[in-house]
């Protein structure tokens, strides 16, 4: 099945899904009992042919016959190895600073309050940790049997973004999940994956050594695009469930603000906050600010390049697609049955009025961990900028014309490395002025450059790079697709990379 008939068939299970949600779920839950029952069948039936085999040989004594049954079963251990070690394959538990209702009373209430509303199972383990989201985990206590636990993880980042009443919503959508069995269906269904992909691969990899593990992979290449949409129409669907959930126990306006706060603010966060941080590394041998402390006021400092109507606008843009069980925000705003509309400022965060003072903790705490993990990093990659500039500087005291090949390179790489690109291509141009060439490397950096402008000259170094130095011909193809693939479309990529010398 191609891509285009694999969603195909997810449009048409949505649709289904839509207009009768229970029969969907009976029906994925029959497919895959269905597929463990044909499982077992096809196994029985060769643990009977091996069982008569084992019978008829007491009678005959024909050593050929024992050979043969013996590959048949050496066969058959192979292929229940795979499938039982899927099956009790340990789950590990989140991970996250475990926290108890001791630390946070007023959350522990409230979740407490949240289960009462929706008689669900009880939460068994809460962890923070340092990513923006939140989530519910059952992860079985024995493999496949026996009984799960829940974990409820928060992120911090996350905590600090939202308003009490949003994170209540999103509180509510999680524990939705639980109330309403998703979560034992998810992780039934989440097993199962983890099984017939095991065994699919297992097959798929040794499909020629014998008609058993050929007849199956055969089978499981009919069967699993069919089971991969029908379950994950099924997890779609209960993400709107768990929406509806939020907006009954919270309000349909704080579901969705806390929706789009979220997108906005995930992706600021992200796109933005991140690569600030970093950036200081250039100048400094240890942040001025530490990430998780600064959030608490970065997030609202920041909400006049975070929500904004054009991001607004570009969030709505985007489609739900095949890779993400969760709907875009568009879709999960529509379900809610308002129009998608900025958040408001927030006057508390949820990490502070849920969490109290172990909030600052927390991020005290997380602070340390993440410094302790990027420190050396951080102090080298600090070192080597500093060692550049301290180089830029010296070179760029000359006159470039006194400056050798390597030299007008090394200066180029240096500027483009600060960020200057400007500086760096009038060097490249004199280096290219040169006698002595080729110079592929100098060709690469002014083609990025160029490139980079939308200036289309940038091809023909694209070219000159890959004749002149084979081990940049897969860099420069690449390069050069991705451009005219932008610019005019994939046949004239296509036909330019077909061009490119030294590239097979």
């Amino acid at each position: 099945m191609d891509n285009d008939d694999y969603e195909n068939l997810v449009r048409r299970l949505e649709s289904e899904s839509e207009q009768n949600p229970a029969s969907f779920r009976r029906k994925v839950v029959f497919i895959s009992i269905a597929a463990y029952l044909a499982l077992a069948a096809l196994l029985a039936v060769l643990i009977g042919i091996v069982w008569f085999g084992l019978s008829h040989y007491r009678e005959v004594r024909n050593a050929w016959l024992l050979f043969k049954l013996g590959a048949l079963g050496f066969a058959m251990l192979g292929l229940l190895f795979v499938v039982l070690r899927a099956f009790l394959t340990r789950l590990e538990p989140p991970a996250g600073r475990e926290i108890t209702a001791a630390d946070a009373p007023k959350l522990f209430d409230l979740l407490q309050r949240l289960r009462t509303k929706l008689g669900g199972p009880p939460i068994d383990r809460v962890v923070v940790n340092q990513v923006f989201n939140a989530a519910i985990s059952q992860v079985p206590r024995f493999g496949l049997f026996g009984g799960h636990r829940n974990h409820l993880i928060l992120g911090l980042p996350y905590l600090y973004a939202m308003t009490a009443k949003e994170m209540l919503a999103t509180l509510a959508h999680e524990y939705g999940h639980l109330a309403g069995d998703h979560g034992k269906i998810g992780a039934w269904v989440y097993r199962q994956r983890i099984t017939f992909g095991a065994l699919y691969e297992k097959l798929r990899a040794n499909a020629d050594s014998n008609w058993i593990n050929g007849l199956i992979s055969s089978a499981l290449d009919r069967f699993a695009p069919h089971y991969n949409a029908y379950t994950f129409v099924l997890s779609r669907q209960q993400e709107y469930e768990a929406d509806a959930i939020a907006s009954r126990i919270t309000s349909a306006e704080a579901n969705a603000s806390g929706l789009v706060r979220g997108e906005l603010l995930g992706r600021w966060v992200e796109e933005t906050f991140w690569p600030k941080l970093y950036a200081q590394a250039v100048d400094r041998p240890q942040p001025l600010f530490f990430p998780f402390s600064a959030m608490r006021t970065a997030f609202p400092a920041g909400s006049p390049e975070w929500s904004t109507p054009e991001r607004l606008r570009d969030a709505e843009k985007i489609d739900s697609g095949l890779n993400d069980t969760h709907p875009c925000l568009r879709d999960r705003v529509s379900a809610i049955g308002l129009p998608i509309a900025l958040p408001k400022p927030v006057e508390q965060n949820a990490a502070d009025a849920l969490l109290g003072p172990l909030a600052q903790r927390l991020a005290k705490e997380f602070d340390q961990q993440w410094w302790q993990d990027h420190q050396t990093r951080w102090q080298s990659y600090h070192h080597k900028r500093q060692e550049g500039k301290r180089r830029i500087a010296e070179l760029g005291s000359r006159a470039a014309e006194t400056l050798n090949p390597y030299e007008l390179q090394e200066l180029a790489q240096l500027l483009i490395d600060d960020e200057r690109p400007t500086e760096a291509k009038p060097v490249l141009e004199e280096l290219l002025r040169r006698s002595g060439g080729p110079f592929p490397k100098a060709n690469w950096l002014c083609a990025n450059l160029l490139l980079d402008d939308g200036n289309a000259l940038g091809l023909e170094h694209l070219r000159q790079a890959a004749e002149a130095d084979a081990s940049l011909a897969g860099d420069c193809a690449r390069r050069g697709y991705y451009y005219l693939l932008s610019t005019k479309g994939e046949e004239a990529a296509e036909a330019w990379v077909e061009t490119l010398p030294n590239f097979d």
